[in-house]
């Protein structure tokens, strides 16, 4: 899901001035070929004199937009939840959401499909510009699912990062409850309305193959987002 600019990465300089022995420095590239485009930090550690790095710390994943065939598939149930590689994977997704402007994210979005998705967790029901972009908080769920509570639905606006620009107004369960892991394996379930319940709605979808575009509660409310707004 998308929303306005509320927080945008940096990316350092890589002239690294020298520090004291075995102190580690951060800083960013920007990196892009073919078919990624990916903003890289990178530890680097001195030693004997001279700097090297010795892993990547993080990395921004190119998001697939509608019309990619990944978006209309269903993501795999993951078996093993506590390896490494998943850490990685959700860890580049947490900077892919933010550097994208993002609220939620599902591993199909970039090109993994798996069952997975992060959202913001720290919107609640506030104002978004009562939002501190200073405090993000982002809840990654492995193999997510949800639950509506009663028959109880409200329509209102939906983007997606898959489909920039555009915005629809979509009909969702007020209320859900949801459960899904966490990176440690714990069980997580807990009982939702507002933005959050939305996000996690519409992340799910996204598992399922299945875009907003295909549960506008209207057709004539689905267009350019500027449109609207004029």
């Amino acid at each position: 899901m998308l929303v306005p600019n509320y927080y945008l990465l940096q990316i350092l300089p890589m002239n690294i001035p020298l520090f004291k022995k075995n102190v580690c420095y951060h800083t960013s590239i920007k990196i892009a070929n073919f078919d990624i485009n990916k903003m890289i930090l990178l530890d680097f550690y001195m030693k004997n004199n001279k700097y090297i790095y010795i892993k990547i710390i993080m990395s921004i994943l190119k998001i697939a937009r509608i019309g990619h065939p990944i978006l209309t598939k269903k993501a795999e149930k993951l078996k093993n939840i506590s390896q490494n590689s998943l850490k990685r994977i959700i860890i580049d997704m947490t900077h892919t959401l933010i550097d994208s402007n993002g609220i939620g994210l599902a591993a199909p979005q970039v090109y993994i499909n798996k069952r997975i998705i992060l959202f913001r967790s720290d919107l609640n029901n506030k104002e978004k510009k009562e939002i501190d972009e200073k405090k993000i908080q982002i809840t990654a769920l492995i193999n997510p699912s949800y639950k509506g509570i009663a028959e109880e639905y409200e329509d209102d606006w939906e983007g997606c990062l898959s489909i920039p620009g555009m915005i629809g107004k979509v009909r969702r369960f007020k209320k859900i409850t949801y459960k899904g892991y966490n990176l440690k394996g714990k069980l997580v379930q807990k009982t939702v309305e507002g933005i959050i319940s939305r996000i996690i709605q519409h992340e799910c979808d996204h598992l399922n193959g299945i875009l907003y575009i295909s549960r506008l509660s209207d057709p004539k409310f689905f267009g350019y987002a500027e449109e609207f707004k004029n």
